[in-house]
Parts: structure tokens; sequence; C-alpha cells
């Protein structure tokens, strides 16, 4: 996954069906994509739209087996999102650390 398919899986992830969609997929692994929508109040057509953001974003992949779509998480990209918060995560905490100690030492 190049830097743009990052960005493109975080974009995909701000919206709160696609997010509700990745947590289901979570919990309950690969389903087809009527199954899915029935989770949902809105249309079917707006759920395979929401499918396809998240697959254009790397984020779930299609199978097909017989006439039925079956999406999945795709874990390497999940993997290599984790791996980016968990870096940006290591520098505010330290950043946020460092701060702390300069506060606290420059007390009276």
């Amino acid at each position: 996954m190049c830097y743009v398919a990052g960005v493109e899986a975080f974009a995909a992830l701000g919206d709160p069906t696609r997010r509700h969609i990745v947590e289901l997929l979570a919990r309950r692994g690969a389903m087809p994509a009527g199954e899915i929508s029935a989770h949902f109040d809105s249309a079917r057509p707006t759920i395979s739209r929401h499918l396809k953001v998240l697959h254009d974003a790397g984020l779930v992949r299609v199978h097909s087996v017989a006439q039925q779509r079956r999406y999945a998480l795709e874990p390497k990209t999940l993997a290599k999102l984790e791996a980016w918060l968990a870096k940006h995560r290591r520098f505010w905490s330290e950043a946020l650390d460092r701060l702390g100690r300069y506060v606290e030492e420059d007390r009276p």
C-alpha cells in the first residue's frame, strides 16, 4: 500500500456507515452484500456504493461464490494502517511526555 492508498483508506473510514460495515465484517467475517445491507436502513444500492468505496480503498476484498459476492476485510491494508497509527501515536506520546517534563521542570 502506498501513502495515497492509506489516505484513501482513512477517507473511506471517515464515513460512519462504512465504519459500521468494517466493524460488522470484523465481528462476523465474510458476508454477502445482501446480508450486509440487511443491517442498515439505507437502500441496497447505497450500501453497494459504500462497499465499492471500501473495496477501492483496499479495506475489503470481494470473493464470488456462484452468483454471490462475499465481502471480507483486507488484513494487509488494516495492518499497514495500524502500523502507521502506531508510529504516529509513539511520536505524539513522546512529544507530549517531553512537554510535560518541560512544564514540570519550569514550575517555581
